[in-house]
């Protein structure tokens, strides 16, 4: 793992595969490391000849933090955007696009195959409507188009996902627990849940470091973004959706409504998963990444 400037910030960062060869880049989720693009599943993707390209988002992991800014107030960013107004934010999920053409740059990438998972399929929409120029091809996982019409995730999911957090440096267990109660919770059927996995996952991002505003932060910059079906009748690279048939953060709806909403986009249903990614469907992921990858026909 190494570190770099982008976009005015320092983003970590590392790869698999050959320089050389075509790159992927990888796109984590809320409040998630770029260890949840594991090991295993990157190193069968470079497999297939392509160069794996993964990093912490801002304000997550050993990338820069934003805590000098304050914590988001819910009440007042909800009031703001009814008003149609846009609220104080430390940063938008447009910046946080901004960061992987940061990244690209810094690594000499002119173009790349762009793959994001939940909060990172919004970034990797963002990336394919507004540079165009530097997406090779788009994979949208588990995430949403933002459509305001869309179903919402239950009451009692949300609040597994926003309640706060023990602080890990003070309470790690504490911490590991509640990361493992919301796993559990939005995993899939297709596998059994793997505690000790989870666990492992869990104790390294503690290791890795943690900003301890940047999950509320970046929850408010997907909020600040809205409907993004607009940009997403713009984008010409070729797109795959994959969606989780258990999905219950982001419900089946979302994955197809995203797939309609891109021009020629292929969308993909896989039954047995949540929002989450097991080692069983790795093959499967990885597959339609690399086909994907190669274009239509």
């Amino acid at each position: 793992m190494t570190r770099l400037k982008a976009n005015g910030i320092e983003l970590a960062w590392d790869s698999f595969g050959s320089a050389l060869a075509e790159p992927i880049v990888l796109i984590a989720g809320l409040g998630s490391q770029m260890i949840r693009w594991t090991v295993p599943f990157c190193t069968a993707l470079a497999a297939r000849g392509y160069r794996v390209i993964r990093f912490d988002l801002r304000d997550t992991g050993q990338s820069t933090y934003f805590d000098h800014y304050p914590a988001p107030d819910f009440a007042v960013l909800t009031a703001e955007l009814r008003a149609g107004r846009q609220p104080p934010l430390a940063y938008t999920l447009e910046d946080t696009a901004a960061d992987v053409v940061g990244l690209l740059d810094a690594l000499g990438i002119a173009r790349a195959h762009i793959v994001g998972r939940s909060m990172g399929g919004m970034i990797a929409q963002l990336l394919a409507s507004l540079y165009p120029e530097r997406v090779l091809s788009l994979t949208s996982i588990m995430s949403s188009s933002g459509n305001p019409a869309l179903p919402a995730a239950a009451p009692e999911v949300m609040a597994l996902m926003t309640r706060p957090a023990p602080d890990p440096r003070l309470d790690e267990d504490g911490f590991v627990a509640h990361g493992l109660a919301f796993a559990r919770r939005i995993a899939g059927t297709g596998s059994p849940f793997n505690v000790e996995q989870h666990e492992i996952l869990l104790r390294e991002e503690c290791r890795r470091g943690r900003s301890a505003g940047g999950f509320a932060r970046q929850i408010a910059a997907i909020a600040a973004c809205g409907d993004r079906t607009p940009g997403l009748a713009s984008i010409t690279a070729p797109a795959l959706v994959i969606h989780g048939a258990d999905d219950p953060v982001f419900l089946p709806a979302c994955g197809e409504d995203t797939a309609r909403a891109i021009p020629g986009a292929r969308y993909m249903l896989l039954a047995g998963m949540g929002h989450d990614l097991p080692p069983a469907l790795y093959e499967t992921v990885i597959e339609a990444i690399a086909s994907n990858c190669q274009g239509p026909g």
